[in-house]
C-alpha cells in the first residue's frame, strides 16, 4: 500500500506558490513529486524575476546614492527578447566545463541555441527567434526562471 501523500506539505507549498506569485513549483522527495502550476488569468501579467530576500539598507550619502542609481529596464514585451518557454532553470553552456553559447557581443541566427532550460530533470534547448547580435543576457546559470520571462536580447 502506497504511503499517504501529507495534505501539510500540499498546503505549505500552495502557500509559498500564492505569497512569491509563481506560476509553478515542483517538490520531490523519496516517497512523491508534486507539481503544482496556476493559470493564469487573462490579461494578468505573471512574475518573471525568482524572489531573493533584499539586503537592509545603509545609510549613504547623495552622492554615493546617486553613483549607485542603476537603471533597470523590463524586456518583458520587447519583441528582441528570447523568453523562457517554460518554468524551470536556466543553463548557458551543455556542461560547467563548456563555453556559453552565446555571450554578448555575439551574432546568432534564427535557430540557434542560445541556452538551455531544464525542467523535470529534462533539458530543453532555448532558440533564437530571429537573426542579430547578442545585445544583454539577462540569466545566469542556475537562474530559476518563470515562462514567459526574457533571456537573452537580440537586436
Amino acid at each position: 500500500m502506497a504511503n499517504p501523500i501529507d495534505t501539510k506539505v500540499i498546503s505549505k507549498l500552495a502557500e509559498i506558490l500564492d505569497k512569491n506569485q509563481l506560476t509553478g513549483l515542483n517538490y520531490e522527495d523519496e516517497n512523491c513529486k508534486i507539481s503544482l502550476v496556476r493559470e493564469m488569468p487573462a490579461g494578468a501579467v505573471p512574475v518573471y524575476a525568482p524572489i531573493a530576500p533584499q539586503p537592509q539598507a545603509q545609510p549613504s550619502t547623495a552622492v554615493e546614492s546617486a553613483e549607485e542609481v542603476v537603471e533597470t529596464v523590463d524586456y518583458s514585451n520587447s519583441p528582441n527578447a528570447v523568453k523562457s518557454p517554460m518554468v524551470g532553470v536556466v543553463y548557458l553552456s551543455s556542461n560547467p566545463n563548456s563555453p556559453n553559447y552565446v555571450k554578448e557581443g555575439d551574432s546568432v541566427s534564427v535557430g540557434d541555441t542560445v541556452c538551455l532550460i531544464e525542467a523535470m530533470k529534462t533539458f530543453n534547448p532555448v532558440k533564437a527567434h530571429k537573426s542579430g547580435r547578442v545585445t544583454k543576457i539577462l540569466v545566469e546559470t542556475g537562474d530559476p526562471i518563470e515562462y514567459g520571462a526574457p533571456l537573452i536580447i537580440i537586436e
